[in-house]
């Protein structure tokens, strides 16, 4: 095998005459020429030489990716364009879009007044989502046929609202509540109102004033005299009426035409003299606030109530009773002098606040009311008159589902005795009725026959001498039947049901197997009570009351501190 040759790495330095020469040891050290440079092997020809660089063409490729960022910038303008208009397009093939303005009118009228409450806010809102929609805000007169006059909404919006109302009949509300430190004169804004809706009184459907004395109530109603062939419900309210202006008028005069559609009057302290024309073929009565020698006689109201044969709903709150009526004959004589019994089929909700038990009195015992379904007697003293009333005619017909009887004087034998003829009454609401004993609560829970079969709300607000022992015996007396024993739902898991046709079914046998045995129906369960400000009842009891009653109301538990023990 041959030797490999030894090329030395420094004779690449060598020049060209001694690489034919015999190789040098590695320790030879090359020649270096002083005006050459050490890399350069090579002849001088062969020298490198560095190329000029262009400068042109620096500024001509920075200015083409300048155009290219131009020119992208344009085209994702063009782009959100585009798309703008896409998305714009397939909005309008949104079935919303595309209803017609007469079915988008309809929807709107019962968005905004299918609620009852009249939310002025509504309106403005619909009139933000685009220009249709408001277009057909504006041209739907309807929503803005309520118009309020208040501290909070100027003359100018109700001037605004009455234009785009067009020909609709309007629902005008004029409301100043009794302040102080208002910054405009309250008679001067009502006089500016009462001529803004002056020219639309014609299609005014219901009207409502609401201000502090009477006097601005009769310098108001002097500038209507025109007819009303529209006016379905009228209400007029003055708060001060107690602390009055003796300057005022005392009377109104009769302030209004012709109503012949006028259905519903609400009067707090208002009078007008009680001029029986304007009182007539009324559905609904309200009237409150009559004290001293503004107090109408109960041959007015007998006289009103004979004018009034459609009437559903009787309200009186807040009335001098007879004896103080300074004007008025003695009651024998008005009972005596009216033309007999006036029957009001129709008559569904009578309440009676603070109107003094003999008047209270003498407009039931001059009525027949046999489809009367909630009555409220509440600050009458002494009432055992009217419930020997309510007896009498529960004998004929009497369908009560509401009675409340707060703050008066009656004997229990009387109350338990009406309770006996009242098989539909739904809610019974006794407050603040201290002498209410127990006997109440056990003739409730005694089956022969029972009595108020359907009660399932029963409010025992402020009753505290209520026995606990009673009230217990109630609840489970009124517990659903069971056919082994009659005291709870499912006696062991094998009687339990998941399907709610077999429940039926088997609380109906439980029935049949109950009067069956009794001969009488079952009662209603309990499914709610209120037994707040009822001092006797612990809060162990209470505990125990909901295991069995579905709702039950009480005080909240408090600490040494007055704070809310229970979340």
């Amino acid at each position: 095998m041959s030797p490999v040759p030894y090329n030395d790495p420094l004779s690449s330095f060598s020049s060209s005459s001694s690489r034919s020469s015999a190789p040098k040891s590695h320790n030879s050290v090359p020649n270096f020429h002083p005006g050459r440079h050490f890399l350069n092997t090579k002849a001088d020809s062969d020298a490198y030489v560095p190329r000029p660089m262009p400068q042109g063409k620096i500024s001509s490729l920075r200015d083409a990716i300048n155009s290219l960022d131009t020119q992208m910038a344009d085209l994702m303008s063009q782009r959100q364009v585009l798309k703008a208009q896409l998305e714009q397009e397939v909005r309008l093939q949104s079935p919303v879009i595309r209803l017609p303005s007469e079915l988008l009118s309809s929807i709107f009228v019962m968005g905004v007044l299918g609620t009852g409450d009249g939310d002025t806010i509504i309106v403005p809102t619909l009139m933000l989502v685009c220009r249709y929609w408001a277009e057909v805000a504006l041209n739907t007169p309807v929503l803005w046929a309520k118009i309020s006059v208040s501290p909070h909404d100027p003359l100018e919006k109700a001037r605004r609202r009455l234009k785009r109302s067009k020909s609709c009949p309007l629902d005008i509300t004029v409301n100043f509540a009794p302040r102080l430190d208002y910054p405009f004169s309250v008679s001067e804004q009502v006089m500016l109102a009462m001529d803004l809706f002056r020219p639309a009184l014609w299609r005014t459907r219901t009207f409502s004033l609401s201000v502090p004395n009477r006097s601005q109530v009769h310098a108001a109603l002097l500038q209507w005299k025109d007819d009303a062939p529209l006016l379905e419900s009228l209400s007029i309210h003055i708060y001060h009426s107690i602390q009055e202006d003796h300057a005022a008028t005392p009377t109104a005069p009769f302030f209004i035409g012709s109503t012949p559609r006028l259905r519903s009057c609400s009067f707090t302290s208002f009078n007008f003299g009680w001029d029986l024309r304007l009182l007539t073929r009324l559905r609904v009565l309200k009237l409150g606030g009559y004290f001293n020698g503004s107090t109408p006689s109960p041959s007015t109201l007998i006289a009103v109530l004979r004018q009034c044969p459609d009437l559903e709903e009787l309200a009186l709150r807040n009335i001098s009773d007879v004896d103080s009526y300074p004007c008025g004959p003695p009651p024998s004589s008005e009972v005596s002098s009216s033309g007999g019994v006036i029957h009001l089929p129709r008559l569904t909700k009578a309440s009676f606040y603070c109107t003094g038990n003999t008047l209270a009195l003498q407009i039931m015992s001059q009525i027949a009311f046999p489809k009367m379904e909630r009555l409220e007697l509440c600050y009458l003293q002494n009432i055992n008159p009217i419930l020997n009333r309510l007896h009498s005619q529960a004998l004929t017909k009497l369908s009560l589902k509401y009675l409340r009887i707060e703050s008066c004087l009656f004997t229990e034998m009387t109350f338990v005795h009406l309770l006996r003829r009242l098989s539909s009454l739904a809610t019974l609401e006794v407050v603040d009725i201290e002498e209410l004993s127990s006997y109440f609560l056990k003739n409730l829970s005694t089956p022969q026959p029972w009595i108020c079969p359907r009660l399932e709300e029963l409010n025992l607000d402020g009753c505290t001498s209520l026995d606990w022992d009673a009230l217990r015996t109630l609840i489970e007396a009124r517990l659903p039947p069971n056919p082994n024993g009659f005291t709870r739902y499912y006696t062991s898991t094998t009687t339990m049901t998941t399907s709610a046709s077999a429940a039926a079914a088997a609380q109906a046998r439980a029935k049949a197997h109950y009067s069956n045995h009794s001969g009488v129906l079952p009662p209603q369960r309990l499914r709610s009570i209120d037994v707040t400000r009822c001092t006797q009842i612990s809060w162990e009891m209470i505990q125990w009351l909901k295991m069995y009653v579905a709702e039950v109301r009480c005080d909240t538990p408090k600490g040494v501190w007055g704070e809310n023990i229970l979340p």
